[in-house]
């Protein structure tokens, strides 16, 4: 089994996930509400979740896997694990808003290995890796050009609770750098955005594993770069081209 053939893998189960969300979005929906009002969750989302934690199950059966929805359902004999979100951009797919996916990630317990996203409207899957070069549809991606934050729009995210004190605060700081900025709803979606070069970087607090992962390794296998910060009791995730990546780092810090 080779990288190679886990990228296939993740292809497959990302395409066929998005198809499943999308089906019995088309069928109809009952909403249910997990943190808050914008924190939604589908019986798609848990439909979908099940389809790949099973083929996974089935086809990787030492390897861990972790989903957003059901949490851990396998543990690792192996030292690789999974991650799954079925459906990225919840709150986007229930109101048919276009900026959602399918996502997964794998990782051994050195670093991030590969990540899968598949963008249902455009009908692209996306995969890459550290030492996985990024495609889409098997073409490669061009390599992510280097350039400063006030060049990049950037992706974020901000829960409006948190826009006073000091994460309100940091968050400014970073935001302030950027020649515009969009919330646009789905972490993976944003990061492809990245490694495509259709964004420039997205930042965020408190990413979950399944949001930070698949698109993380699509990233850095068109040449950018994920980091993490601590910043005011939060760990903040920053991913994008090596010098604007830098500079948000640092306008985290206040330097």
């Amino acid at each position: 089994m080779s990288l190679e053939d886990d990228a296939r893998l993740a292809a497959t189960l990302v395409r066929d996930a998005a198809a499943l969300a999308g089906r019995m979005r088309r069928d109809g929906l009952q909403l249910d509400y997990k943190t808050s009002v914008s924190d939604v969750v589908t019986a798609a989302d848990r439909a979908a979740e099940e389809l790949v934690t099973g083929r996974l199950r089935a086809d990787r059966p030492g390897d861990a896997v972790l989903g957003e929805e059901h949490g851990a359902v396998a543990t690792s004999s192996t030292g690789r694990s999974w991650v799954v979100d079925p459906v990225d951009g919840t709150y986007n797919f229930v109101n048919d808003l276009p900026w959602w996916c399918s996502a997964v990630g794998l990782r051994d317990t050195d670093d991030l290995l590969l990540g899968a996203v598949h963008d249902p409207l455009a009908d692209h899957t996306y995969v890459g890796g550290p030492s996985l070069p990024s495609t889409c549809d098997g073409r490669p991606l061009a390599p992510l050009e280097d350039r400063p934050l006030g060049e990049l729009g950037v992706a974020t995210y901000l829960h409006p609770p948190f826009l006073e004190g000091e994460v309100g605060a940091a968050w400014r700081r970073a935001a302030a750098g950027a020649a515009a900025l969009r919330w646009l709803g789905s972490m993976s979606m944003d990061q492809v955005g990245v490694a495509t070069g259709r964004i420039g970087l997205v930042f965020q607090h408190s990413v979950a594993p399944w949001d930070e992962l698949p698109g993380g390794a699509i990233i850095r296998g068109a040449g950018g770069v994920t980091r993490h910060v601590q910043v005011a009791g939060k760990d903040w995730y920053v991913a994008g081209p090596p010098t604007a990546v830098a500079e948000v780092c640092a306008r985290l810090r206040d330097q």
